[in-house]
């Protein structure tokens, strides 16, 4: 089994992610590993909690789940942010 990197959890079928957001990034990316979290440009401004819904967006098409299966658990108004995905689909290459 490959060693789980600090920012990834499983918690049954979910994963829990803690990821570090650059907001009005030039194009949607995730980079790989930035200290203890999963680092993630996006191209969404962070006003309004539209970089929220974007962040949400790509990962929902990331992992193949509905939107809706993809849960914000903090840092609503940071760039620091944990998230859940329920029962992913698909496991993304970045994703040991």
């Amino acid at each position: 089994m490959t060693d789980q990197p600090s920012w990834l959890t499983r918690e049954g079928s979910d994963l829990i992610l803690r990821l570090r957001i650059q907001p009005r990034a030039s194009r949607d990316e995730v980079i790989g590993q930035h200290g203890d979290a999963l680092k993630v440009r996006i191209t969404a401004p962070p006003v309004d909690g539209k970089a929220n819904n974007h962040l949400i967006k790509l990962f929902s098409q990331l992992f193949k789940v509905a939107k809706g299966e993809i849960e914000l658990l903090s840092g609503e108004s940071g760039r620091d942010k944990r998230i859940r995905i329920r029962s992913p689909r698909q496991m993304p290459p970045f994703i040991p």
